[in-house]
């Protein structure tokens, strides 16, 4: 059914309803004048139309929406296309099931096998946090995830940054003291947003790992006090992070929303949150906004704990889950490796391997 209305087309598809204005339409031509052949990219320009458009004839082929413009142009738009428009181009993001556990997944598989990528990366984007498992357990071996995860996301400290109590110490981290739940580098406004941490060896007693589901903690915390959650997206925070030759510094609010008011990314670190001008309008709200936050980043219903095993990589999208470390006893070697990639890639690669 079509249904020329004043300023738009209505279809239906396949028990789909479309509202298409007519500067839509236009705009999705699929001719060669307006779209390069060779790359399908749109060389149309939208200001070389009138803005109140209209076509004199319209029809369908049941694969194709055919229209002829009142100056004579004919547009042809894929009904194929129309309906991939509206399907999501990834898998939904799911909040944690009660006792989860991130899936674990044969290293070897995830890089050879594309059934095995696949599983996991779409595991990876629904709940954040996958594990893979017999990993080699040999130095910079991160650098071979970038055929799935694409190129490392470098920072000003190293590429793959070695953490031990007996190395170079700049964070909580290279001690043996509990880390407590964050994401890596809120110094940086281009925060990173895929972490991986590589066990190399675990011989230390304590040490388990917590991730933290920060998408259902923000959607609680929303519901219950949405007064605190619009603080907490407006109200910059300092965060640094520096050594004696690397200096990172971001003010940045802690939630971030897209535009339908979702959670896009979450920024938090307690250690690296820097000294607030106290004389700052809101200061007293912030601080109420976060002190309910932190206890609830330490609720146990959104976290989940377990040990992190010599040959095993731990993956996060660190825009939305937290990971921390309890404190261990330095009785045995205990060397991790972590590197940074990019979600987009991550993600992109679903589409690849689905092909």
């Amino acid at each position: 059914m079509i249904v020329i209305k004043k300023n738009s087309l209505k279809i239906s598809i396949k028990n789909q309803d479309f509202d298409l204005p007519f500067l839509w339409l236009r705009d999705n031509c699929e001719c060669n004048q307006c779209r390069i052949k060779e790359t399908e990219e749109k060389q149309f320009l939208l200001h070389t139309v009138p803005v109140n458009i209209k076509p004199a004839k319209v029809e369908s082929d049941h694969e194709n929406l055919l229209i002829r413009w009142e100056d004579d142009h004919k547009t042809t738009i894929s009904l194929k296309k129309l309906l991939q428009s509206s399907m999501p181009r990834y898998p939904k993001h799911k909040f944690w099931p009660k006792s989860f556990l991130p899936s674990k997944f044969r290293w070897a598989d995830f890089l050879k096998d594309k059934n095995t990528a696949l599983k996991a990366l779409k595991d990876f984007v629904q709940y954040g946090a996958i594990i893979l498992k017999e990993a080699p357990r040999k130095s910079n071996s991160l650098e071979l995830l970038s055929k799935r995860l694409g190129p490392i996301h470098e920072t000003l400290f190293e590429r793959i940054h070695n953490v031990s109590v007996t190395g170079h110490v700049y964070n909580v981290a290279h001690t043996s003291k509990g880390l407590p739940p964050h994401n890596d580098f809120a110094s940086y406004k281009a925060q990173p947003s895929v972490q991986a941490l590589h066990m190399l060896e675990n011989e230390c007693e304590g040490g388990e790992s917590i991730i933290v589901d920060s998408s259902k903690l923000l959607n609680d915390f929303k519901e219950d006090h949405p007064k605190f959650f619009n603080i907490l997206t407006k109200f910059d925070v300092p965060f640094r992070e520096f050594d004696d030759q690397n200096e990172t510094y971001a003010e940045e609010p802690l939630i971030k929303c897209k535009n339908d008011g979702s959670v896009e990314s979450f920024r938090f670190s307690n250690q690296l949150m820097q000294m607030i001008n106290p004389s700052r309008k809101g200061i007293n709200d912030f601080y109420k906004a976060l002190h309910e936050l932190s206890s609830r980043i330490y609720d146990y219903k959104y976290r989940c704990k377990f040990r992190l095993n010599s040959g095993e990589v731990l993956i996060v999208a660190s825009h939305r889950v937290l990971h921390a470390r309890e404190a261990f006893v330095p009785n045995g070697k205990r060397h991790l490796q972590d590197a940074y990639f990019v979600y987009d890639n991550a993600a992109n690669n679903i589409v690849l391997l689905s092909s």
